[in-house]
């Protein structure tokens, strides 16, 4: 889809406003940047892809470790956070088409909204790593029953969680669990993080007015690895809260 500057033809030079000077035309720098974007985004792909192959060799080596960590994590807590994100999909996809369509109003509404979710999913994860924390499940710690027991007595779990369970000793190494999960969860979070200062640029220039039906590479590439952040989590979820 050609690009241009949404608001006037040409500068004082005869050059499309927008256009960076190593490009012939709009179309020509869009194509070139969606094609850097999908490259980029290969290597997130490539990127994850190990640490779900890490992921696979730690379960099918010691799946009673995964199947004993695994019930500390508030599967309530990771399917809000997979709505969260998934909405922010939503809108994020809805700003692309807000700025298509010259609706600056829309665009701006949508980015704050996507931001709002971001910030939504990082609050839940700080608290989820807090109970973590306070429980000492923490990669290459010490798992004890007494975390056992402080996990059980938690007013935001449900009691049914832990019903029918036997109180066998704790498998060794339980830490590997907790290690696979913080690095997992954790790389995903600055990936969340990272996307959030470039949605808040794309917004300050939104709110300038740069964006319209010509111009709107930003923030179609922008969404486009935010989507990508997304379906990793969608990944992530069943395998970390929902497989037992």
């Amino acid at each position: 889809m050609a690009e241009q500057d949404p608001h006037s033809d040409d500068d004082h030079d005869g050059h499309p406003p927008f256009l960076a000077h190593h490009f012939e035309s709009p179309e020509q720098q869009f194509a070139t940047g969606k094609l850097g974007m999908w490259l980029f985004l290969l290597t997130e792909v490539l990127f994850f892809s190990g640490l779900f192959c890490a992921y696979v060799v730690y379960r099918s080596n010691h799946p009673e470790i995964f199947i004993y960590a695994s019930r500390f994590l508030d599967v309530r807590l990771g399917a809000l956070n997979t709505a969260v994100l998934i909405f922010s999909s939503l809108t994020m996809a809805w700003a692309v088409r807000c700025a298509q369509l010259d609706q600056r109003r829309g665009l701006i509404a949508c980015l704050a909204v996507t931001l709002a979710c971001a910030a939504v999913f990082l609050g839940v994860k700080v608290v989820e790593y807090e109970h973590k924390w306070k429980d000492g499940l923490l990669p290459g710690g010490h798992y004890s029953h007494e975390a056992e027991a402080t996990e059980g007595k938690r007013a935001d779990e449900p009691a049914a969680d832990h019903a029918g369970e036997s109180p066998d000793e704790a498998p060794r190494n339980v830490h590997l669990f907790f290690s696979v999960y913080f690095a997992m969860t954790g790389l995903h979070a600055i990936h969340i993080i990272a996307g959030m200062g470039v949605i808040t640029w794309i917004l300050i220039r939104a709110v300038k007015g740069h964006f319209g039906p010509g111009y709107f590479g930003p923030v179609d590439f922008t969404a486009l690895y935010w989507h990508l952040v997304d379906l990793i989590w969608i990944f992530l979820f069943p395998l970390l809260y929902l497989i037992h």
